[in-house]
């Protein structure tokens, strides 16, 4: 990783705030020129620490505002069977976000859909499409009462 300076760490919080500002706009803010504020965007996306720019949309007004994380417990923990497992559900678009876990259970994932008759078409997907799973939970959301795509910096 990079050493990051107060100015990367100021244009990384402008930009997570949002990715539209013109080049002349970050430069401005950070009281530099656009030349060498464009060299430090340059060099924070070649480091990876800037890996995409882009829109964040509302999942309600797009009808999708049933959020289910989902626990899986599985027996098989050969390099084939994950390997099938991390690429069939990376593939499923309902998935946001999927973990490898330390504890009870060895796998989470965070599932958007519409409503509970999706979630379950959702479900039967999964567990009919993948062997090896021993337990699948799933827990719903209520009210989501934090949400940000902003990282500490």
């Amino acid at each position: 990783m990079p050493a990051l300076d107060q100015i990367d760490r100021t244009l990384l919080r402008l930009l997570q705030q949002d990715g539209t500002l013109a080049l002349a706009e970050l430069a401005e803010a950070v009281n530099l020129t656009t030349t060498p504020c464009w060299k430090r965007l340059k060099r924070l996306e070649e480091s990876g620490v800037l890996r995409k720019r882009v829109a964040l949309l509302d999942a309600s007004q797009l009808g999708l505002s049933f959020t289910a994380f989902v626990q899986i417990k599985t027996s098989n923990h050969s390099k084939e069977w994950y390997h099938k497992f991390v690429t069939t559900v990376s593939e499923f678009p309902e998935v946001m976000e999927f973990y490898r876990m330390a504890g009870e259970y060895d796998y989470m994932m965070k599932v958007l859909v519409a409503d509970m008759a999706a979630f379950d078409g959702f479900y039967k997907k999964l567990v009919n499409g993948i062997d090896g799973l021993t337990n699948v939970t799933s827990t719903f959301a209520m009210e989501p009462l934090k949400y940000t795509t902003a990282l500490p910096v």
